[in-house]
């Protein structure tokens, strides 16, 4: 009997209407345009706007188009996984409101928050129950609405960040495609680097704390850049090599989409060239989750069945790592 593997059958984004300029950034804190495109290759980023507007409503839309694209039947979903740090609320998982929403209403959900690297460990988790023979038709969502958690008087963090969704279809598949390997990985040493104080369970909101700006994002850009290009480069490798290739082997390198020198320094460190590494980061920014899964929607009419294809990713706290994917249409 042949293996069986998870492979993405279809996978679609969503990101809102408005388009948040370097130009307007400029009126709200000390930058420019030329700074901001040097420095982090972001020309724009989309928001979400709009009362009781959570991550939700991008998810929702990404998944509506992705079962559309896929002509498959919301009752034949059996799982839901949303990466995500941003959820509608504390309680409810955006998945559950996802599924919800679009009438998948025969699956179970839950959300993963892994920062940046949320994606690829959904993914992965996903993947396993396709591979274990217990699902056949499962989701995965990577969403983020990063404006609700942005301080925008603070130039570090508020020419990154935007808010954008990306899903994928995972299916079962005994062809040699699909989900091939994963290198995922987790240090706390990193957790003071890049963290929201205010909101969790050790430090639950209060007035002085969001008269403090605590509920936002905090980021110390260098120490970060530095563990984001090695964590990366270091994973892609691993990946490359335990599975006996070579970077000539590998068809599309999808890096999360942090910044444009991380993206560039992490091809140079894995000696990978740029022409094969996907970016739209100038379009959307930073959507955290959303980052990869768009790649894939916006690269999607370039990639042919058999492609080998490298995620990575690093996140606060810190998270990183790398998933091997043989692209399956």
């Amino acid at each position: 009997m042949s293996k069986v593997s998870a492979a993405i059958t279809g996978v679609a984004g969503y990101v809102p209407d408005y388009v948040l300029t370097n130009k307007e950034l400029e009126s709200m804190v000390d930058t420019n345009d030329e700074w901001i495109v040097s420095r982090t290759g972001i020309k724009e980023r989309r928001i979400l706007k709009g009362e009781g507007q959570g991550t939700s409503v991008m998810g929702i839309e990404a998944v509506k188009l992705l079962l559309e694209k896929t002509n498959t039947d919301p009752s034949e979903i059996e799982l839901i996984i949303c990466a995500t740090v941003t959820p509608d609320t504390r309680i409810v998982d955006t998945a559950n409101l996802i599924a919800k929403a679009t009438g998948c209403d025969n699956s179970f959900t839950y959300d993963i928050n892994a920062a940046c690297s949320g994606f690829l460990f959904a993914l992965t988790t996903g993947a396993k129950f396709v591979e274990s023979g217990t699902h056949k038709k499962v989701i995965i969502v990577g969403a983020d609405k990063m404006s609700s958690i942005i301080n925008y008087e603070d130039r570090a963090t508020c020419i990154i960040f935007g808010d954008g969704a990306g899903a994928v279809l995972l299916e079962p598949t005994e062809e040699a495609v699909g989900f091939q390997d994963a290198y995922l990985k987790s240090d706390a040493s990193g957790a003071d680097n890049l963290f929201i104080k205010a909101g969790g369970s050790a430090y639950p909101i209060t007035v002085d704390q969001v008269m403090a700006r605590e509920q936002y994002v905090v980021q110390i850009g260098r120490p970060v850049f530095k563990a984001a290009v090695s964590n990366m480069s270091d994973a892609v490798k691993r990946v490359i090599s335990r599975n006996n290739m070579t970077v000539d082997d590998v068809n599309w390198l999808v890096p999360h989409q942090a910044n444009r020198r991380i993206i560039e320094t992490v091809a140079k460190m894995s000696d990978y060239p740029m022409e094969r590494v996907m970016m739209n980061i100038e379009k959307y920014g930073n959507t955290t989750a959303g980052t990869i899964p768009l790649c894939l929607f916006d690269y999607e009419n370039q990639l042919k069945k058999g492609d080998n294809v490298i995620l990575t990713a690093f996140g606060g706290g810190y998270t990183w790592g790398a998933i091997y994917l043989k692209w399956a249409y």
